[in-house]
């Protein structure tokens, strides 16, 4: 099961508050992820626990489209949001490291998460769940450099 759990991290020059304020903007998204190409907070929302946006998802072989619910919100510290019905957590902590910060990526397959793909894609469920698994494992490295990128050009 710790293949469904995977995390990285990278030094940033910038401030732990500057970080959340970029990447808590879902509005960015497309900016630094190789398959969220764009999100769009629901009507009202601002980023705050318990707020919702969709995210359009684009790899070679299809398009589709997740609703997320923002689970953690704490500025300079974490940002965190569940897609769908607590099926994937996603992470981006900070922590004061060196004059910048640390800035972590975190990506968990949830049990619920697990048993929607079992009911959705019945025997190709596991290759569908590996699938997913490969796509966190090699776009947290690529999402983070971008974030850095993007965070130490001001």
């Amino acid at each position: 099961m710790s293949e469904l759990r995977h995390s990285g991290s990278v030094a940033v020059a910038a401030s732990p508050e500057a970080l959340y304020d970029l990447v808590s903007d879902v509005t960015r998204t497309g900016e630094w992820s190789p398959i969220c190409a764009a999100c769009w907070w629901d009507e009202g929302a601002t980023g705050r626990v318990g707020d919702r946006f969709t995210g359009r998802n684009v790899t070679p072989e299809r398009t589709w489209e997740t609703r997320s619910e923002v689970a953690v919100a704490d500025r300079g510290r974490e940002f965190a949001w569940e897609v769908g019905d607590g099926f994937v957590r996603w992470t981006f902590a900070m922590r004061p490291a060196d004059g910048g910060t640390e800035l972590t990526e975190s990506w968990a397959f949830l049990p619920a998460g697990l048993a929607f793909f079992a009911e959705r894609y019945g025997d190709a469920a596991e290759e569908q769940i590996a699938q997913r698994t490969r796509q966190a494992h090699e776009g947290i490295p690529v999402t983070l450099a971008a974030i850095k990128r993007i965070a130490e050009s001001g």
